[in-house]
């Protein structure tokens, strides 16, 4: 019997990365590309996401009758069941039946969640987080994203909402995050905390290695990892009280959930997660009860940029259960 496969998709604001596994959960084939959101409209990111699945297909040389589920992420708010985006920060979707759409053209099941749920399933899955049943997960990138395993079983809360604790306030009187609220976890610990933290310095100033890159924006992760090998003195400020209060979060949620596991992954631990554990370890203990703390493990994500990926494959081995 002819082999089959499965395409998954990490779906961002800025690009598209397709890739296609086979049957021993192997990743045969890897695609990027750009995308950019056209105003109100899905057409430019589905167009993006349509070539990347047909260009992989004919460039793999895989029959498409050999083609078994194609699953993808969206960061934002996701129905799972239904595929629908209910709603997403960095996309031009409201209320977008991703599901039917992608059905219609590609003729096989398709499947859509959450970018951080669905990589915090593939670290539980297949990565770091083999072997236990609950998992608190963290994931640095620009923003703050949060995912749970509960038991065995991907937490999303009441109308898929859940788990974001990024936006888990720590100081009411903090800097203005995108949510509207002051003091999350997101304006201190994020690519964007930390970009804002050292535009705050320089402005300030201070110089710093990073001090273009933040100008307009937010920093990529590898200048971060070269400022910090140079000891630069902002960017060493920046990522301290990162870490504090990513700390912080990590005993209010040790002490909430009892997990087996807290599990760091994202872009910014890519880069430096050594660095941001050992910070992070240095101080979680004062936030946490002892008790409940030492039987808790601290661990960076095994599956890098690919745990989405491979969450978008746990989804659809869940859905052929079924």
């Amino acid at each position: 019997m002819s082999e089959s496969y499965n395409i998954c998709l990490d779906v961002g604001g800025t690009k598209v990365l397709g890739v296609i596994f086979n049957e021993k959960r192997e990743i045969i084939y890897r695609l990027k590309k750009r995308s950019k959101s056209n105003g109100d409209s899905s057409a430019n990111v589905e167009d993006v996401i349509v070539s990347v699945v047909e260009e992989m297909i004919q460039e793999s040389g895989i029959k498409r009758n050999r083609i078994n589920a194609i699953a993808s992420c969206a960061p934002g708010v996701i129905d799972q069941d239904k595929g629908i985006v209910l709603f997403t920060p960095n996309l031009p979707w409201r209320n977008y039946d991703m599901k039917s759409s992608m059905e219609k053209k590609f003729g096989v099941p398709f499947y859509v969640g959450n970018d951080v749920n669905l990589g915090v399933l593939g670290e539980y899955k297949y990565g770091a987080g083999k072997g236990y049943k609950n998992i608190v997960g963290f994931f640095v990138g620009t923003g703050m994203g949060g995912g749970l395993i509960l038991n065995g079983k991907l937490y999303t809360g009441h109308m898929f909402k859940g788990a974001e604790y990024g936006h888990m306030i720590l100081d009411p009187e903090g800097p203005l995050c995108n949510c509207g609220q002051r003091g999350c976890l997101e304006t201190f610990s994020s690519k964007q905390g930390m970009s804002a933290y050292i535009r705050q310095q320089t402005s300030r100033g201070r110089t710093s290695m990073l001090s273009a890159d933040v100008q307009n924006g937010v920093f990529r992760s590898k200048p971060l990892k070269k400022a910090l090998a140079a000891n630069d003195a902002v960017a060493v400020e920046a990522v301290d009280r990162a870490c504090h209060y990513l700390a912080i979060a990590t005993g209010n949620m040790i002490n909430t959930f009892s997990p087996d596991l807290v599990l760091y992954g994202g872009g910014v631990i890519e880069a430096v997660g050594d660095i941001f554990l050992e910070k992070v370890l240095a101080e979680v203990d004062r936030y946490c009860m002892p008790a409940i703390r030492e039987t808790v493990e601290l661990k960076t994500a095994a599956l890098g940029d690919d745990s989405i990926l491979y969450g978008d494959l746990a989804m659809i081995e869940a859905a052929k259960k079924n």
